[in-house]
């Protein structure tokens, strides 16, 4: 393994250039497995996890030279955003095999149990993080050091892949860019690849040596006051949602209005909660970095994704878009390129997994 992890370091030009060529030939595959969703939801899955772990492995380089052909040291705490990461990578995989085996009605046994995982990681990585926002659902670290960010926080994922890496299934390939619309969704753009990559390095050449001390929840709240209460019931109720929404749908069923409007609801008075960190009263307390204030942003723009979700979707929206179809199904070209876009929208919100926002 250390053999690999010195490869990838010297050559992560050339790991980056083939990443994207297998991402692109994942788009010529036979037709003949468009029957069956679960091949290239795997070769997508796994090809995110090669991205991932190779990408964790550039930014956790030695920057002591002396270290580079020895044995590097063991992280100090387990690495949530890379897992969390690679639960992204693998969960349409298991929504699309669950549903396969066992069905439309017993896959969300297994979607229920994928997203209790991912909500166990995020809780032990805000508390690990020192209560701080999750960003990007933890994907993200949030290494800021003050309110302009001394620190960029570091973004994993492929530049060319936004989120998911290129879904090419029928409707995965149709929404790569809907699939994780949150995600996508920042206010500023992201530094290239190698300039995050650098700006690792000079946040790890600036860690003080000895441990720093995390503060305990009592600690936290006694400090901030009210703010910090404040954004961290934002954050609990932002990571709990998606497993309440699940197990609401799968005891009352995805046509059932009352997991939408609970899921709505959590999510209207977290992000409530959060945005009154922004009051200039709260703002002297608790200081809000610049990527978090963008975090707070997508997860705004997040909601538009209630309406790609049943009940609103089967009785509103998507009658909007058939009428739409129907408008521009005159103009020539347009026509032809709207109904091809509103049919792969109609594909991709079959897949919970395309339109969680998790």
């Amino acid at each position: 393994m250390e053999a690999y992890k010195r490869w990838v370091r010297r050559n992560k030009e050339y790991v980056h250039s083939l990443e994207s060529l297998a991402n692109g030939l994942t788009w010529l595959l036979p037709e003949r497995f468009s029957e069956s969703e679960i091949i290239p939801e795997a070769v997508t899955s796994i090809l995110g996890i090669v991205t991932a772990v190779n990408e964790h492995i550039i930014e956790t380089t030695p920057t002591n030279p002396s270290q580079i052909h020895t044995r590097p040291p063991e992280p100090s705490s387990f690495p949530y955003s890379l897992f969390l990461t690679l639960m992204k990578d693998v969960e349409t995989l298991v929504e699309v095999m669950a549903q396969h085996f066992y069905g439309d009605d017993n896959k969300w046994n297994f979607i229920a149990a994928t997203e209790a995982t991912k909500v166990l990681a995020r809780l032990a990585l805000l508390r690990n993080s020192g209560y701080k926002m999750l960003l990007h659902g933890g994907e993200t670290v949030n290494d800021e050091k003050g309110p302009n960010g001394a620190n960029q926080p570091q973004t994993r994922g492929h530049p060319f892949q936004q989120g998911r890496n290129g879904h090419f299934t029928y409707e995965g390939r149709a929404l790569a860019a809907m699939s994780r619309f949150g995600e996508n969704a920042r206010m500023i753009s992201d530094p290239t690849w190698f300039h995050r990559a650098e700006h690792h390095q000079r946040a790890i050449t600036q860690l003080p040596e000895t441990d720093t001390k995390r503060p305990t929840l009592m600690s936290f709240l006694s400090e901030k006051g009210l703010p910090g209460g404040l954004m961290i019931m934002g954050e609990v109720m932002f990571i709990a949602r998606p497993l309440v929404y699940v197990l609401l749908i799968r005891k009352y069923g995805s046509r059932s209005w009352l997991p939408w409007f609970v899921s709505l609801t959590i999510d209207l008075i977290g992000m409530s909660s959060s945005t009154m960190l922004l009051t200039s009263q709260n703002a002297r307390k608790l200081h809000l970095s610049d990527p978090e204030k963008d975090e707070l942003r997508r997860r705004k723009l997040m909601l538009a994704l209630y309406l790609m979700r049943d009940p609103c979707f089967g009785k509103y929206t998507r009658r909007r878009l058939e009428s739409t179809e129907k408008t521009l199904g005159h103009v020539p070209v347009v026509g032809f390129l709207a109904a091809k876009l509103i049919e792969l929208l109609v594909g991709a919100q079959t897949r919970y997994t395309y339109m969680s926002g998790s």
